[in-house]
């Protein structure tokens, strides 16, 4: 489904092209989205509306339509009644929890117009993930809350003081997880701001995409600058245009900077070379992990280093805790302490291997003795 947003009007089919397969009101007032503004609710359609449509019709684009995950509306209203004499509004912790993820849809897709195309795809497990996550985090506070009412429903006469201890003990725990899933969000904004990591099962195709951007980039740079640099400058425009540069752009080029440079200048083209180079020792890095047997791991007095190729980690493992100046020495080499594995590790690189063996910590018990 692909989803447009009303700002100008609720979205009701009078107000929408034709053939909605959903519509949806965020109430009578409305909300607000960020970069949006004023919203007032959606259409959902099958297949994406023309430009004129979205025009005539006043909407905004939002991509494909979020996944949502069930919300325990029983539960949810059994929460209300532990803690409120109100009546709970049949439906609202599902319409709460859609307009967050709503919100949270929109970030994504308009994360994705800045980024290359090739992120998409995480992005939308991201946001999958942020959709099932918070609804599992949502239930379970209405199920904390439900299970013991609070002392304005219950009264004082013989409230379980103990009982509500360990109530709140479990909220705060799931709340610390909500702010964990909130975090998401940040995630999301930054895939594709970054580098590419080597943990990522899509590296190498990824780099080799970049580095053809870079090289095509770089002749792109150093022919605009042979044709700025003709002496016909007709001629030279209108190769620049052949390059793809329009009017504006052969302008900004053929303006001299601060220097009284013209064109690309030559820190560009050095700096864009370095990185060409850069990119390709990584995909040679990674291709030779790929055809080339893991290197294998050693046992050192007190321990053991696992080269984890699962992981994409190198690990290290001592029998018990290690002293300060060793703990010390492995943060300097770039190893950090991992409560899920048990292990200090640092993600499987040359650099790594090289970093664990000049460690005299870690130095192979044959060697020691």
């Amino acid at each position: 489904m692909y989803r447009y947003y009303s700002t100008e009007r609720k979205a009701l089919e009078v107000t929408v092209p034709y053939g909605a397969a959903a519509l949806h009101n965020y109430g009578d007032e409305g909300t607000t989205f960020d970069r949006l503004g004023h919203v007032w609710g959606y259409a959902d359609y099958e297949k994406e509306l023309a430009a004129e449509d979205m025009a005539k019709y006043q909407l905004t684009p939002a991509g494909q339509a979020p996944t949502y995950y069930p919300i325990s509306e029983e539960t949810a209203r059994r929460a209300k009644n532990a803690i409120s004499f109100s009546d709970y509004i049949q439906g609202s912790a599902t319409e709460d929890y859609r307009l967050m993820v709503d919100k949270a849809a929109y970030m994504a897709y308009r994360h994705k117009q800045k980024v290359d195309p090739m992120f998409h795809a995480k992005i939308d497990r991201l946001l999958d993930l942020y959709s099932r996550k918070l609804a599992e985090n949502l239930n379970k506070h209405y199920s904390i809350v439900a299970s013991c009412p609070s002392i304005l429903i219950a009264g004082g006469s013989g409230f379980p003081v103990r009982k509500k201890q360990k109530q709140n003990a479990r909220d705060e725990s799931n709340m610390e997880e909500y702010r964990q899933i909130q975090g998401l969000l940040s995630k999301i904004k930054s895939v594709g701001t970054g580098g590419i990591s080597s943990d990522d099962p899509d590296a190498l195709d990824k780099l080799r995409a970049k580095l053809d951007r870079l090289v095509q980039h770089q002749e792109l740079m150093k022919a605009a600058n042979a044709a700025i640099r003709m002496k016909d400058t007709e001629a030279g425009d209108a190769k620049l245009e052949l390059l793809g540069f329009d009017e504006r752009e052969i302008a900004q080029l053929r303006a001299p900077d601060m220097c009284g440079r013209v064109g690309y200048p030559a820190y560009e083209l050095s700096n864009n070379n370095a990185n060409i180079h850069r990119i390709q020792e990584r995909i040679k890095e990674l291709e030779k992990r790929e055809t080339e047997p893991a290197p294998d791991g050693w046992t050192f007095p007190g321990g053991e280093v696992v080269v984890n190729t699962e992981e994409n980690r190198l690990q290290v493992f001592f029998g018990g805790k290690p002293e300060p100046a060793i703990r010390d020495e492995l943060k300097s080499h770039g190893f950090r302490w991992a409560p899920s594995q048990g292990a200090w590790q640092r993600q499987l690189t040359d650099n790594a291997l090289r970093a664990a063996r000049s460690l005299s910590c870690l130095r192979p018990a044959e060697a020691v003795s």
